[in-house]
């Protein structure tokens, strides 16, 4: 592997002469979080790899999209559990730090839970992996004791 830097980007160049930079990796993130908020499931779609390697840690009891999926129709199916559940009131990325096919996405989110009207303001934490411009592993971790007292309505006692 050669590491090419100047004051515009990093290439990286693995054994199969493949370059990825860093503005390729950021554009492709900023138009899946661009149709993610905006319901573009199309567009959400065509941007994973079928193989993926997701997961959204959290308590799966309470929300039941989260915990690990693999391959495209699954992560797919994650999204539809997420979208039953929630309207997606708000989805903003505040932060992107890529480094040639991996990413990491701060991200400030509200969701409305629909069977409540209560709304849930979280931030989330995401790390993604691309391979030939799709996502093909992606990690979500937020502070799933604050969204799970926010679903419920109330503080837990621990």
């Amino acid at each position: 592997m050669t590491v090419t830097q100047n004051q515009d980007f990093i290439a990286v160049t693995t054994a199969w002469e493949r370059v990825v930079t860093d503005d390729t990796t950021r554009a492709n993130i900023e138009a899946f979080y661009k149709a993610y908020a905006a319901g573009d499931v199309g567009t959400v779609g065509a941007m994973l790899h079928d193989d993926i390697d997701w997961i959204i840690y959290g308590p799966v009891q309470v929300f039941p999209f989260t915990g690990p999926r693999r391959g495209k129709q699954a992560v797919l199916d994650a999204l539809a559990g997420i979208a039953k559940e929630f309207a997606l009131e708000r989805y903003v990325p505040e932060a992107i730090v890529v480094a040639g096919d991996r990413v990491a996405v701060l991200s400030s989110a509200a969701f409305v839970q629909r069977s409540t009207s209560r709304t849930l303001s979280l931030r989330l934490a995401d790390f993604i992996r691309l391979s030939d411009g799709k996502i093909v592993e992606f990690r979500e971790l937020f502070d799933s004791f604050d969204a799970v007292e926010q679903a419920l309505g109330r503080w837990l006692e621990v």
